[in-house]
């Protein structure tokens, strides 16, 4: 198949939801081999980008040019909870089967057919495309390839005989990827794949994608698999010509990102001084050749002579000015906006020194198993471990919110605040204003506004928190939270669905200040940067 006919190709996508457009005249061109990230801010249209290149939404206004097996991570799969994990991979192998079938009827029928005859290089034409296809397919790999799959995404132990509906949410998310894997499409949408996948299964989707031969399009948070797998970076935060499209990883990213926004703002700056400088040559010059302004005192010798060349002098300036202010006006930047930056950077609140709370033989039955853990008043902790290995059961136990058998211990009036991982609100109806006011109280809410922490943009502050992205209303969670900071804070996978720079930003609060935090998390890239202790379950 040619480069064009398997290559994802979007030209001035729009697409709007009430008054706002969320996709202003995107365009995109993901060729095989490209693996484009895409990254932003909570609430900038990644998902709904992805599900417009998917075939899930329409556009208001553009095209877009599809491969007829491009595949969606976020589609449900096509199967009742009765369905068995084989009738998924019998699905995925479907056709890689059927191309083995054809082959296997069209070689029988060369056997029948003469070199000469009429019908055999209709013959040999079509055994040839169905060839081509089944190698690019690796048609004759694909069962050990969906045996190795399962293996690496951590499913190679489950029975295929078991159910959907006996798995796991994490569990079924996993399948659904291993079944898009094992196709091997022209072109793959992922939107964030790395959540509730370990190291080593996150490790193995790397390896995958970079072995795929067509275009890959990824929405992601996780800095470590952007940068091992990206070979392209499409930054849809505001930039000055929209959104930026950076040839490299996570990594080089950084560093192009830092530069581009200070063009920008440099840009923005001397097109300021400019405009000012020409607005203030123009009214000055158009005082000086007012015609009805007699000659100064110096002038009076000469006035009648000189005046029409002097005039004549200082209009051509009017109008060269006027002319340059025309020109900038019409083609100068927008003000950059003012990015979200993550300005609290004090967590947790001070408490005596000693230890806050105090584990001796605790006990999760099918859970949790801890002999000993001692949080002192200045922890820095990192918990890590596999899928099920008890991260979240570990700070429920330590928030209070969970009982264990064993014995626990914590300081009288300890304050606790926990980000757990789905951030759920009683009334999906309030605004985010009302519904941070309403949990801190009036009078901490005034002395901290919401909008000083830099977690959410003015524009978000008037929406019902039940229309927010899950990284939004996980912004909003973590600033109830630090808004009033408690003497233990615990964060349970605090980077997922947050964007990559907010990430940045709240690592280098967790290091410095006073009070405890404990992390439960599974991000490669805060844990290689992670100054404290850590505990594996």
């Amino acid at each position: 198949m040619s480069d064009v006919s398997t290559a994802l190709l979007a030209r001035d996508i729009v697409r709007s939801f009430g008054t706002g457009r969320v996709v202003d005249g995107f365009s995109l061109t993901a060729s095989p081999g490209h693996r484009i990230g895409l990254i932003g801010e909570n609430g900038v249209g990644k998902s709904t980008l992805l599900r417009l290149l998917a075939g899930a939404d329409e556009p208001d206004a553009g095209s877009i040019i599809r491969p007829a097996d491009l595949a969606f991570l976020h589609q449900e799969m096509p199967f009742d909870a009765g369905a068995t994990i084989a009738d998924v991979l019998d699905d995925a192998l479907s056709e890689v089967r059927d191309d083995l079938a054809e082959l296997e009827r069209l070689s029988r029928q060369f056997a029948r057919v003469d070199e000469g005859s009429s019908g055999y290089a209709a013959l040999l034409d079509a055994y040839g495309r169905r060839l081509e296809r089944a190698q690019e397919e690796e048609a004759w790999d694909a069962d050990r390839r969906a045996r190795i799959t399962l293996e690496g995404l951590g499913l190679g132990g489950i029975p295929r005989g078991r159910e959907l509906g006996s798995l796991s949410g994490g569990q079924r998310g996993r399948l659904a990827l291993a079944s898009l894997l094992v196709r091997r499409p022209s072109a793959l949408l992922l939107d964030e794949p790395t959540n509730h996948l370990d190291d080593s299964a996150a490790a193995f989707l790397e390896e995958q994608l970079r072995g795929l031969p067509g275009a890959v399009v990824v929405a992601s948070h996780d800095r470590a698999f952007l940068d091992a797998v990206c070979t392209d970076l499409i930054d849809l935060d505001p930039a000055m010509e929209g959104p930026v499209r950076y040839g490299g990883n996570y990594t080089a990213y950084l560093a192009e990102k830092r530069a581009e926004r200070e063009r920008w703002e440099r840009r923005y700056t001397e097109e300021q001084e400019e405009l000012e400088a020409l607005h203030r040559s123009i009214g000055t010059t158009t005082h000086r050749v007012a015609p009805d302004r007699g000659p100064r005192d110096n002038e009076k010798m000469g006035y009648g002579v000189r005046s029409n060349r002097v005039q004549s002098q200082i209009s051509r300036r009017v109008r060269n000015a006027a002319r340059r202010l025309d020109e900038v006006e019409r083609h100068r930047v927008a003000e950059p906006p003012r990015p979200l930056r993550f300005r609290r950077t004090v967590l947790a609140g001070p408490t005596a020194d000693g230890t806050l709370v105090s584990l001796r033989d605790v006990r999760v039955p099918g859970r949790l198993a801890v002999d000993r853990l001692d949080v002192s008043a200045t922890e820095r902790l990192l918990v890590t471990g596999d899928n099920g290995a008890g991260k979240s059961t570990l700070l429920g136990v330590l928030a209070g919110h969970l009982r264990a058998d064993g014995d626990v211990r914590r300081k009288g009036g300890l304050s606790v605040g926990l980000l757990a991982q789905d951030t759920v609100f009683d009334r999906p109806d309030r605004t985010v204003r009302d519904t941070y006011a309403q949990a801190l109280g009036g009078e901490r809410a005034e002395a901290v506004p919401l909008s000083s922490l830099g977690l959410m943009s003015e524009a978000d502050l008037g929406k019902q928190v039940g229309r927010l992205s899950v990284g939004q209303r996980r912004r909003l969670a973590l600033a109830l939270l630090v808004a009033h900071p408690p003497e233990l804070l615990l964060l349970d996978e605090p980077t997922n669905h947050l964007s990559p720079r907010l990430c940045d930003e709240l690592e280098a609060a967790m290091g410095a200040g006073p009070g405890a935090i404990v992390v439960a998390g599974h991000d490669r890239w805060l844990r290689r940067r992670w100054q404290g202790r850590e505990l594996r379950l």
